[in-house]
């Protein structure tokens, strides 16, 4: 029988978690692409369709500590099944969305919560428990890096699907696609803790306690926040502000792979570097990074020139956020319920997506501008990379080497 930390099953786990995240992620990250048409078809106002966006981050979050906490004690598999059942239906629904209440109910509750059951905190307990300490940031940061991959693949995938057959049909597609989750998910039984994780009798309780009185828990949830208010924010309505412009659809659709493309380098290398440097530095060095992006990029002349660079220079810094915040996680708190505190993070990830992606279809549609929503991106991106600092990364679970 083979060990949790035979190599050949580390490659297999990591294998599928990333062929999932790269499906689940990829979809998720080509939703943008359907504003303009599914707004302009149905007589919406881009409000409407974010608040259905900025719902489903909402629920992806607030879902994932209890999915995390099942897939700790249940295993991940069986949240993996569930999540790309409801991920699935929502797609289905969405395509045939005729109200914005319906378009609610799919895009927003049902896949909402199908994300939580696919995306990074499920596939991240199963991996912080076979992948050695040494070698588990390089581990996160590969697994982070397969949602660029999906990312860089799936939206000229989805825009030239809505070119040739529609918003509807290309939603459709997606639905199919969502489906090859469920024989992925197969490997992804969570094993019995390998030889180097030895338990100190914590509780799921005791764990949460913990957690919770630890300032460098609230940092990481807040600094977190802010991540999640820039990126969606941007990955939403980046293509309607190039539109806006008078620049092309399909410049819109290529600065959200390029964004991809480089977050798959960034990703994985600051993945990386993770594993030799603070995180906590490098943390506060990628939200200070996107804060001079940003400033640099609303105040440049627009041109298809400039909205690439932005896009491969923000794409470059986008998730590299997911393996240090998530390997910080494990460093302080260690692996035994990585994914439901990693979960518990992630909702305050959520809930900035939330603010932002709505936040920018409300602040449009009031001011015909996304300016105020670019200034408040880059004052909470100040605020984030300041408060990174004082987190603590000593281990508090010496019984858990990491």
């Amino acid at each position: 029988m083979q060990s949790p930390t035979d190599p050949r099953v580390i490659k297999r786990i990591l294998l599928f978690s990333g062929l999932i995240v790269t499906l689940s992620m990829g979809i998720r990250h080509s939703f943008g692409l359907y504003l303009s048409p599914m707004t302009l078809d149905l007589g919406w106002g881009r409000e409407q369709f974010a608040f259905a966006i900025a719902l489903q981050n909402l629920l992806w979050g607030a879902a994932q500590p209890f999915t995390g906490m099942i897939a700790d004690v249940w295993g991940a598999r069986r949240v993996l099944i569930v999540g790309a059942l409801l991920y699935l239906v929502g797609l289905v629904l969405m395509a045939g969305a005729a109200t914005p209440l319906g378009f609610d109910v799919g895009a927003g509750l049902l896949v909402g919560l199908g994300l939580s059951g696919t995306t990074y905190s499920v596939v991240f307990g199963v991996i912080g428990r076979v992948v050695p300490a040494e070698g588990r940031s390089k581990a996160l940061g590969l697994v982070s890096a397969a949602g660029s991959i999906g990312q860089f693949l799936m939206l000229p995938l989805a825009q030239s699907l809505i070119s040739q057959l529609g918003w509807s049909l290309a939603l459709l597609c997606s639905a199919l696609l969502i489906a090859l989750i469920l024989p992925a998910s197969r490997p992804l039984v969570a094993p019995s803790p390998p030889k180097h994780i030895s338990h100190s009798g914590q509780g799921l309780r005791q764990a949460l306690q913990q957690a919770f009185s630890n300032p460098s828990f609230l940092l990481l949830g807040f600094s977190y926040f802010v991540c999640g208010f820039q990126v969606t924010f941007i990955g939403t309505h980046l293509p309607a502000y190039l539109a806006d412009a008078g620049q092309s659809a399909e410049l819109g659709t290529l600065c959200l792979a390029l964004i991809g493309l480089f977050n798959i380098a960034g990703t994985y290398l600051f993945g990386q570097w993770g594993g030799v440097h603070s995180k906590k530095h490098l943390l506060a060095v990628i939200y200070f990074g996107r804060v001079l992006l940003v400033a640099w990029f609303i105040n440049t002349p627009l041109s298809p020139a400039s909205a690439m660079f932005f896009a491969g220079a923000m794409g470059f810094l986008w998730l590299a956020t997911v393996p240090l915040t998530n390997g910080l996680i494990a460093q302080i708190f260690g692996v035994q319920y990585m994914a439901t505190l990693g979960g518990i993070v992630f909702c305050a990830h959520q809930v900035g997506s939330f603010i932002g992606v709505w936040m920018g279809g409300r602040v449009f549609d009031t001011t015909g501008s996304y300016d105020w929503i670019w200034y408040g991106s880059m004052a909470l991106g100040v605020t984030a990379a300041a408060l990174c600092l004082p987190i603590k990364q000593h281990s508090l679970t010496p019984a858990h080497p990491i």
